[in-house]
């Protein structure tokens, strides 16, 4: 059915000074089509957050409690025998003495640091956010740990330079060697054959089992690479007839595991350029909890929430502490550059 113009009427007050006259024809018509368009949208629930990733969690065990110490602390001891373990203690029946076990015993200081930052919602959001249906909170919350999680991933990796603390990837005390120059003259594993590649790997994983003395336990069982290494093994083929990957076959091959223990090899952002002038660096150590760990001594937390009279907001407070990368056997790590 057709409209028929029946004038204009007024929505003000005081003699019509308040909103616009609004006609009852095609254009009035049409501004309202657009407010229902507008009502009939689809709407996506889903927020889309930053794009990013966090591997620390993968990479290093992580030991829970512990409260609000300053430093982590463990004790280390080493064992002597007069005459040595040789013929020292040969004993024979005319001997007036037997040799004694002595010790050594030493203790080592990890710092720990506490982490603090908080949410501020302010009063009205919360309540326009009873309307939408999104929490604020909730988003502002998952931008803090996303904050913590970033800030954990340096800490373990490379530790906070302002502080003095290293990681995984930049221990003064772990030895450094580079990769060997393969037969296409060059140390990149992108220019290797996949047995020149499995020899830097088991390169380094000896080097680091002979430094522990050959102890089985200690045997290197993981490894970290930047992301291009990574993906160039896993997606190249070990010959143009073959049916696996050279990634596969590293880990079918390799040293360690015909010793018995399960290797893993993974990327991470934090290996790329680590190395000694700004080269890529393949890490090779043993992820157990005797070897290396970090301590959330208290995991972020939610503190406090108070209300902020003065700037209309709720104030949320979070913290933690959190200790640095904690190696406890650096001879059980070995840094490979070059690859």
């Amino acid at each position: 059915m057709a409209f028929r113009n029946v004038g204009t009427f007024d929505l003000g007050m005081n003699g019509g000074n308040g909103a616009k006259a609004v006609a009852m024809d095609a254009a009035g018509i049409a501004s309202g089509q657009a407010f229902l368009e507008s009502e009939l949208e689809k709407r996506d629930t889903l927020v889309r957050t930053p794009l990013t990733s966090f591997t620390y969690t993968r990479d290093i065990p992580i030991r829970v409690g512990g409260g609000w110490a300053e430093y982590v602390s463990a004790m280390n001891v080493g064992y002597g025998v007069t005459g040595g373990s040789s013929d020292g203690i040969v004993n024979a029946a005319a001997a007036d003495g037997i040799p004694m076990v002595q010790a050594n015993f030493g203790k080592d200081l990890w710092k720990t640091h506490v982490i603090a930052a908080g949410t501020r919602v302010f009063w009205v959001d919360q309540m326009r956010g009873n309307m939408t249906g999104r929490n604020i909170d909730t988003l502002l919350r998952d931008g803090l740990r996303m904050s913590y999680d970033k800030h954990m991933d340096e800490n373990v990796y490379v530790g906070i330079s302002k502080y003095g603390t290293t990681g995984l990837v930049n221990n003064a005390d772990v030895t450094v060697t580079n990769a060997a120059t393969g037969a296409g003259g060059s140390t990149a594993w992108n220019t290797k054959t996949p047995a020149e590649i499995l020899a830097d790997v088991n390169a380094a994983i000896i080097a680091a089992w002979a430094a522990s003395e050959y102890d089985l336990d200690a045997i290197p069982n993981h490894i970290i690479l930047p992301y291009e290494q990574y993906n160039y093994i896993a997606s190249t083929m070990v010959s143009a007839l073959a049916e696996k990957s050279i990634l596969t076959y590293l880990l079918e091959n390799n040293i360690a595991a015909k010793n018995g223990s399960d290797l893993f090899i993974g990327a991470t952002a934090w290996c790329k350029g680590a190395g000694v002038g700004a080269t890529d660096r393949m890490v090779v150590y043993c992820n157990k909890e005797r070897y290396v760990a970090v301590d959330e001594l208290v995991p972020l937390t939610r503190a406090m929430t108070t209300a902020n009279a003065e700037r209309f907001s709720y104030d949320t407070a979070y913290a933690g502490n959190v200790s640095e990368a904690e190696i406890f056997y650096s001879n059980t790590l070995q840094y490979v550059d070059g690859i």
